[in-house]
Parts: C-alpha cells; sequence; structure tokens
C-alpha cells in the first residue's frame, strides 16, 4: 500500500464547517483543554488498572491460538465506556463536540458509540476501513469524532485518511494482513488515490464521515502510546441502526431506541453490524 506521506492539513481558507461540507472530514484543533486530555488519560488508566466492566475480549486471537505476549492482549480497547462510566459519558456529550456535530448535520446529533484505545509501543494498527459498514445508520450516515490523547504521527500509529472518499460506496471489505492489523477488514484504496497520514496534537478531534476510508499503522515506537478517545454519532432523524448500538443516546444524556437494522448491508443479509 502506497502511503501519501505529507500529513494533511486544513486549508486557513475554511473553516471546519467548511471544510465538512467539502471534503468529508475537518480537524478541531484542541476541542479537548489540556486539563480534559489530563482527566481522559488518567480515567482510562485507571480502568485498565482495575478492570472494565464487560470488557469485550482483546483481539488477539490469531488461528485459533492467544498470544499473551501480544501488546494489544495487554491493554485492549475499552468498548461503550459511556455506559458504565459517567465522566466517559461526560467527554462523549461534551458541548463543543455537540456543537460542531450539530453544524455537520444540521441539527442535533445523537451518540451511538465511545470506545477508548491505548494502542501501546509495538501494537499492530487497524486496515483501512469504514465505520458505515458497522453502523448501518440509516438514513445518512455516522460520524466519527476521533480524539488524540497522545500527541499523533507516523511513528506511534497515527490516523491515516483517504482524501476523496466522502461519498464512496461503503463496500463489503477484503482480508486484512492480520500481522500489520489487529481486525480482519480491509478496504481497498480507490484507483487514483493515497491514504494519507494526519498529524495530530493531544486533545484535536478529527471529524469525519462514515463512508471515509481510514485506518493506521502499527505503532513502531519504543515507548510512545497513542491513546484515542472515539465516538460516533448519527443525525437525530436516524430510523434504523445496527442492534449492538442500541440503546442511543441524546446529547441531553437520556437514552433511547430506534429500530435495529435489518440490512446486512454490502455483505447481505448475512451480516447485522457488530461493534468495531
Amino acid at each position: 500500500m502506497v502511503i501519501d506521506s505529507s500529513p494533511i492539513t486544513a486549508p486557513e481558507s475554511l473553516t471546519p464547517s467548511e471544510q465538512f461540507a467539502r471534503d468529508g472530514y475537518a480537524m478541531a484543533r484542541g476541542m479537548f483543554d489540556a486539563t480534559e486530555v489530563e482527566e481522559i488519560r488518567a480515567l482510562f488508566t485507571r480502568m485498565h488498572a482495575e478492570g472494565v466492566p464487560g470488557q469485550y475480549e482483546p483481539r488477539t486471537v490469531r488461528d485459533g491460538v492467544e498470544n499473551p505476549s501480544d501488546p494489544l492482549f495487554q491493554y485492549p480497547r475499552v468498548m461503550m465506556p459511556h455506559r458504565f462510566n459517567d465522566r466517559a459519558k461526560h467527554f462523549m456529550l461534551h458541548h463543543k463536540v455537540r456543537a460542531q456535530l450539530k453544524v455537520f448535520f444540521g441539527e442535533d446529533p445523537v451518540a451511538t458509540q465511545s470506545m477508548f484505545y491505548f494502542k501501546p509501543p509495538g501494537a499492530r494498527g487497524q486496515a483501512l476501513h469504514q465505520d458505515q459498514f458497522y453502523l448501518l445508520v440509516e438514513p445518512g450516515t455516522c460520524i466519527a469524532a476521533w480524539t488524540a490523547i497522545d500527541d499523533c504521527d507516523a511513528e506511534n500509529g497515527g490516523m491515516m485518511i483517504v482524501p476523496k472518499t466522502k461519498e464512496a460506496p461503503v463496500v463489503c471489505p477484503d482480508l486484512a494482513n492480520r500481522n500489520e492489523s489487529y481486525t480482519s477488514h480491509f478496504v481497498p484504496v480507490p484507483k487514483g488515490l493515497k491514504p494519507q497520514l494526519v498529524e495530530m496534537k493531544a486533545g484535536d478531534t478529527l471529524f469525519f464521515n462514515g463512508n471515509i476510508i481510514h485506518g493506521s499503522g502499527p505503532n513502531r515506537s519504543k515507548d510512545r502510546f497513542r491513546r484515542a478517545f472515539i465516538c460516533h454519532y448519527a443525525s437525530g432523524n436516524l430510523k434504523r441502526i445496527s442492534g449492538s448500538y442500541r440503546p442511543l443516546v441524546r446529547m441531553d444524556g437520556t437514552e433511547y431506541e430506534v429500530e435495529p437494522q435489518t440490512s446486512g448491508g454490502p455483505c447481505g443479509e448475512g451480516w447485522k453490524g457488530s461493534l468495531h
């Protein structure tokens, strides 16, 4: 895979709202201040030390063999922390994130998912993929708010996106290289396009829609984590979503239900979508 090593930068002439409308992604520098970043970092460090309620099985099983030496076995991602931790829920519903999403969607959003990735030194990345493949939001698509909790660059496995894919069709993925990716799904890059690195400072938030092809490489640093707090949202007028994301959360913190998605998406009726 050929990667464009020149980092993506926001055009100075465009606001985040204008860039999102044009490109399907936008960077909000300093969305979370230094105090908030440190609180998020400390919150999940404590979760890791004390244990996480209902923690999902770490994705460190390949060829039927579990590998406790895998860095992601030692630091598994935290799924849906807003369901059991009030501070995680607070940051998912952060007023500045809400305000930005309202502009992108044209109405109030609803929160669908929260996650925290530690990505310690030596950890594999996540192959290129599309979020809407998993969430199956209808109508429209989801928007991710990907917040860096450490500075992110090529060495520690920073985010990559494929520009000009905001309206790319959501496709049934190929198999990923499991030596490089902890997930098995891989979406090929459309002809003529290249993944491009997104360099970020701790506290920056990258917003992008669910059709954008994105992913990350391994953390090749010796002593740097690449922690990230990641949430997904949908427009308040959604009708259906993959069942594992229910119940949803309004931005005032109350829960509500929508219909489970019955479409199998691009992989056919056998696929019902799942947390990713």
